[in-house]
């Protein structure tokens, strides 16, 4: 009896060693996977990377007093010197996250106009892990540029790009097309131009103007008259070339492209029927993922002024051209 237990004993070990060696085999089909970071799904993909910017400037020091003293002329017009200096200061603009958002105001009256000045600072910030901050701060402000009706910089290129020149039997069959029917190839087909003056001489007498129609006859004799014919002017008065009201040709509504990664700027003249005439110049930039907005204001004192659309863009420009200065610092 005592030697059959003895044979046991080296079965049970040889059993034992198998079943350990079998246990530490297993052990390495997990090898690699202490490595991994929590969270980390296997993917490749790196992180989308954070904004330049992590904190904002304090916007109403960031107006110099000679910037505010060419576009609020109204400081200058006031006696006393602590009155002046709480113009200069500015209001802060209430927001709910300063570290987000901050802005600032001015409003100043002078003896021909009331201007008032708005600089908004925004940072975006991106909660998605594949899209940075900086592609967030691009999607908002392409929003931006699609409020304001401005066209995107590449849209007129491929715009021809993709119509090119029109081909020759297309222009064949348009000079063909033009003529009605049953008239002789020989006779000259009218063109648009003529069929376009003999409508302006019709606009003329009934009142309309030949640029947009909007002319308004207020005044009997020669006054009355230039309104007419100019089609354009406010109260009437016309200015002998384009409306004082439209931006002249070069300052429309556009994208800039030397200020900061993208810009645009706007230009909108608000006529009504109360004395609430007013000019508004918009400058929007992007640099980062922050988002800069000016917005300069004229109201004229008289309804028959309007504020000079060059002047004002000037002067917007050159704050935001300060402005993004200061952030690339």
């Amino acid at each position: 009896m005592q030697r059959k237990a003895k044979a046991c004993v080296p079965g049970v070990a040889a059993l034992l060693a198998a079943l350990l060696a079998g246990c530490s085999s297993g052990d390495g089909v997990g090898d690699g996977a202490d490595d991994s970071k929590p969270g980390d799904t296997g993917s490749s993909t790196a992180p989308a990377q954070p904004g330049k910017y992590r904190t904002l400037p304090e916007p109403c020091g960031e107006v110099d007093t000679g910037t505010l003293d060419s576009m609020l002329p109204g400081i200058k017009e006031m006696a006393q010197e602590e009155q002046r200096e709480k113009a200069y200061e500015g209001t802060p603009t209430v927001t709910y996250d300063t570290d987000r958002r901050v802005g600032c105001n001015w409003k100043v009256e002078s003896s021909g106009a009331s201007h008032h000045l708005l600089v908004d600072f925004e940072r975006v910030v991106s909660y998605d892990g594949a899209v940075s901050d900086d592609e967030r701060a691009a999607a908002l402000y392409a929003r931006k540029l699609e409020e304001a009706g401005i066209p995107e910089p590449s849209s007129t290129t491929e715009s021809e790009e993709s119509t090119g020149e029109p081909s020759e039997g297309s222009s064949a069959s348009s000079e063909s097309g033009d003529k009605p029917q049953g008239a002789n190839a020989d006779d000259p087909v009218p063109s648009d131009k003529d069929s376009k003056d003999s409508k302006g001489s019709k606009g003329g007498k009934s009142g309309k103007g030949d640029d947009d129609g909007k002319g308004k006859k207020e005044k009997k004799g020669e006054e009355g008259e230039e309104g007419e014919e100019g089609g354009n002017g406010v109260d009437g008065v016309s200015d002998g070339a384009s409306s004082p009201t439209t931006p002249p040709p070069g300052l429309e509504p556009r994208t800039l492209d030397d200020l900061g990664d993208e810009a645009f700027i706007d230009d909108a003249f608000t006529t009504a029927t109360s004395a609430t005439r007013h000019r508004t110049v918009t400058v929007v930039f992007r640099t980062s993922n922050v988002i800069v907005t000016i917005e300069y204001d004229e109201q004229p004192g008289r309804r028959t002024d309007v504020p000079d659309s060059k002047e004002m863009q000037d002067k917007t420009r050159e704050l935001a051209d300060s402005l993004s200065g200061k952030f690339d610092e």
